[in-house]
Parts: C-alpha cells; sequence; structure tokens
C-alpha cells in the first residue's frame, strides 16, 4: 500500500499534501497508469489520519483528470498524458489560427486590411490623450447599451450633412461590429421572420441568420437590384439590402426599385428592410446615392453602417439607426444588455468627429484609392492582359470586377494565379446554390494591394489565363 510521511508538513491542510504527493508519484510514472489507488478507509488508516482527508484529495486528482472512477471498484491512474496531447494538437494547430498580418501572396484580391499608413496615428494619439485629461469620469462610468451620447450626436450630424438623413441620436445604437448588431435585430424583430439576402451576395450575413437558426432566403437581383417580386414569392419578411453600392456586382440601386421596395414593405404588417450603407462614404466619382432611410416615410428602413472600413478593419465600431417603433420596442425588450464597444474608442471617435478629423480622413482616403484605383485600370490598360479582359463596377467602393475571356475554366485559373502569388476570388463564389453566372468574373479588392507591383501583377494573372 502506498505510505506517505504526514508529519511536520508546515503549512496547508494534509489533503493538499496527499494530493501533491499522488500527483507527484503519478506524473513520474511511479504510479502506473491503469493502477488502483488504495481504497479510502484502509489508506486513511495506513496514514494516520481521517478518511475526509483521502475523500479530498482524491476529489482533486480526479477533478484534474488524474484518476478515474469505476462503481463499487475504486479509484484508477487515467492515461492523463495521451489525454492532454489529443486535446492539444487539434487546439493548437485548428481552434486558434494565427497570422502576424502579412499574407504571403504577392497580390491578395481578397484582402479588406486597410495598409497602416493610412491610419491617422499622430491625431488619434492625440484625441485619446486629450480625452485621458478631460474625459476621465466619463470614462470610468459605464456607458448605456445605446452608446454615449456624444457619439451618437456626431453621428447624428454626419448623417445630416453627408448623407440628407435626419435622424435623432436617440434612434442610433453603437455596437461593436455589424456582426453584433445583426444579432441583435433578429432579437428585435423576432426569429420565427422570414429573412432574405441578395443573391449574390455577402456570404457571411447568410451564415450569421443561419447561425441563429432563423428562416433565410436568398433573392435573385437583376441590373437594378434585388427582385421584389420574389419577395412576395417566398414570403419574406425582413430583407438584407446594400443599395447604395451591392457588394460584390456593384450595382447602384435606381430610385425607381428603391419606390418598389418601399411599397413592398409598407403592404405587409411586421415587414422591414435592413439598409446596409457598408463602404458608400468610399464612392470614387459622381455624387453620393441618397440612402433608403432618407425617403422612407412608414418607419420601415434599418439604417446599419460601420467604422471599419473608413477607419480601419480591426476598429470594431458599428451603428444602425432603428425606427421610432422599433427603438421604442428595443428599450422595452432589450435594454439590459451592456454596451460592446469601450468609452475610450467611443469618446475618442466622438471627440474625432467633432472636430472635423473625421471629414478630412475620409477625403484623404478616397484621394488615395482614386489614385491606387486608376493606377492599377492603367495598368491592365497598358498589358496583355487588356486584349482578353474587361471592367465593371468601379466606380464604386474599393473593388471592380474584372471579366477574362478565357478557355480555362475558373478553378484553373484560380489554381494558376495561386502558383503565381495571385489570389483571385470569383464573382460565382457569391451566388447561393448552383449557378453558371459571373464565371470567369473575379472580384478584385484593391485596398491592400502594393500598385508598384501593378504591372508585374497583371502579367501573372494575362500568364495564368492564357
Amino acid at each position: 500500500m502506498l505510505t506517505y510521511n504526514l508529519a511536520d508538513l508546515g503549512p496547508g491542510s494534509l489533503y493538499e499534501h496527499l494530493y501533491k504527493s499522488i500527483k507527484n508519484d503519478i506524473m513520474q510514472g511511479l504510479i502506473k497508469v491503469g493502477e488502483r489507488l488504495p481504497s479510502k478507509r484502509p489508506f486513511a488508516k495506513n496514514l494516520g489520519v481521517s478518511v475526509i482527508t483521502v475523500e479530498n484529495a482524491y476529489a482533486q486528482l480526479l477533478a484534474e483528470g488524474f484518476i478515474y472512477s469505476m462503481p463499487k471498484r475504486g479509484f484508477y491512474v487515467s492515461d492523463f498524458k495521451a489525454a492532454i496531447e489529443e486535446k492539444k494538437e487539434p487546439f493548437r494547430k485548428e481552434m486558434v489560427p494565427l497570422t502576424d498580418g502579412h499574407s504571403s501572396y504577392f497580390a491578395d484580391f481578397s484582402s479588406n486590411q486597410t495598409p497602416s499608413d493610412l491610419f491617422p496615428f499622430t491625431i488619434w494619439s492625440r484625441v485619446i490623450r486629450e480625452v485621458l485629461n478631460d474625459s476621465r469620469a466619463q470614462l470610468m462610468t459605464n456607458p448605456p447599451c445605446g452608446g454615449i451620447f456624444p457619439l451618437r450626436e456626431s453621428i447624428a450630424k454626419y448623417l445630416q450633412e453627408f448623407r440628407g438623413m435626419r435622424v435623432q441620436p436617440e434612434q442610433i445604437l453603437i455596437g461593436a461590429g455589424t456582426e453584433y448588431l445583426y444579432g441583435l435585430l433578429i432579437q428585435l424583430l423576432g426569429n420565427n421572420k422570414v429573412y432574405a439576402v441578395e443573391n449574390p451576395g455577402y456570404q457571411k450575413i447568410a451564415k450569421i441568420y443561419n447561425s441563429y437558426q432563423v428562416a433565410c432566403e436568398w433573392i435573385d437581383m437583376d441590373g437594378s437590384g434585388i427582385l421584389t417580386e420574389q419577395l412576395e414569392e417566398k414570403q419574406v419578411d425582413i430583407v438584407h439590402i446594400t443599395p447604395s453600392h451591392h457588394y460584390p456586382t456593384g450595382i447602384v440601386m435606381p430610385i425607381s426599385r428603391r419606390y418598389e421596395l418601399l411599397g413592398w414593405a409598407s403592404k405587409g404588417r411586421g415587414r422591414y428592410i435592413i439598409e446596409d450603407d457598408y463602404d458608400s462614404e468610399l464612392r470614387l466619382s459622381g455624387q453620393p446615392i441618397p440612402t433608403l432611410q432618407s425617403i422612407d416615410v412608414s418607419g420601415q428602413v434599418i439604417y446599419m453602417n460601420t467604422f471599419t472600413k473608413t477607419l480601419c478593419s480591426t476598429v470594431r465600431i458599428s451603428y444602425m439607426v432603428l425606427p421610432q417603433e422599433l427603438l421604442s420596442r428595443f428599450y422595452e425588450k432589450l435594454a439590459f444588455y451592456s454596451g460592446t464597444v469601450s468609452n475610450f474608442e467611443q469618446y475618442t471617435l466622438a471627440r474625432f468627429m467633432e472636430e472635423g478629423k473625421f471629414e478630412t480622413h475620409i477625403n484623404r482616403l478616397r484621394n488615395y484609392y482614386r489614385l491606387k484605383k486608376d493606377a492599377l485600370l492603367e495598368a491592365i490598360h497598358k498589358s496583355r492582359l487588356k486584349s482578353i479582359a474587361s471592367i465593371s463596377g468601379e466606380e464604386a467602393g474599393l473593388h471592380f470586377l474584372l471579366t477574362i475571356q478565357s478557355q480555362r475554366e475558373e478553378e484553373e485559373i484560380c489554381s494558376r494565379a495561386k502558383s503565381q502569388g495571385i489570389k483571385l476570388v470569383p464573382l460565382s463564389g457569391y451566388y447561393y446554390g448552383p449557378s453558371s453566372r459571373g464565371k470567369n468574373v473575379y472580384v478584385m479588392n484593391y485596398s491592400s494591394i502594393d500598385v508598384d507591383k501593378a504591372e508585374e501583377i497583371m502579367e501573372r494573372i494575362y500568364k495564368s489565363s492564357t
């Protein structure tokens, strides 16, 4: 039988010393895997301690996985090393993919990462210092669930001046990314509703709705946007659209289709339109397109936008504007939620906007991306790629569509391009279900592309396609 000297051990309880002694012997292999430990009463008698001491030691070993129990047979040493290895390997390799932020591609047209030299670090750090000096009490006060009022005021002012929207600060709700806000909307509108997304469209939106186990339909599009007749056919209650700049086709919904959609919403009780205005600030030519919310008179448009594209992809601050009826319902049902964006970020962004720095930053971004887009299009025009390719959808947002006339299949072109260090993203991947539409059309996100490599990039794409 196991024997340990538990006399004159100093501070600490007897069961802890016993537990550590047994654990140490197991880890050193002195007590083998599968070996049965002594029964509690004889073991306690042999050690000269109480049965409770042995029970507590065994309970701790059991909780940590060093032993296991078998009914009416006792306690046995488990194969804890194998269990640790079995859990450790998939966790390390699969569950937590790590990145240093650098792409292994020569040119990655799937990335929307903001170049670090575009973020106004100097101004942002100055504003942070001002906030830390001037707003210490506010920074330590828990924000309301909808966000701090100064930021909501700044956003309301911005929306009026630049998007023609007259909204009250109280209508604006701040959240840590649009994905979080989608979840709030599902709770607010109901998980028994039928939601709809655009086809083709941003696949993650449908995945989010599906993760909440709500019915989600894909609605086809024509050259003017989503088809309203399919909304009726599929008995949709809430439709999620990107009318100012559809992703990925770049379609801008004309005013006639916008009123058609508003008409659809007004015909049924509980129907709403989620207007996702992502990327709208970065329209690179012409006047900004008026929002659906600004022409909605029946209170059935929910407006959403984010700062992830205009500041950087790691700033997780988004917002939505609720119609009055939904706002009242939100505070009745969901006001118990805590704010998900820290006060430090909210007060900094509020002051950044109040001082006009956000507007200046947007103008700088537009100039930068306009020059980048022009350089890439010029590189295509001067390259051999011009003979087999055409461009569309380049007027809005930070991507354009590249159509390639080639005898090669889309999958082969992508594979050949990958071997050349170019990551291409086919438009066909944005369609739901099997579709021949969009074959050999590629979505060219250029926000993180190095234009100094433009000529070489186009030459590699040409070689991959011919």
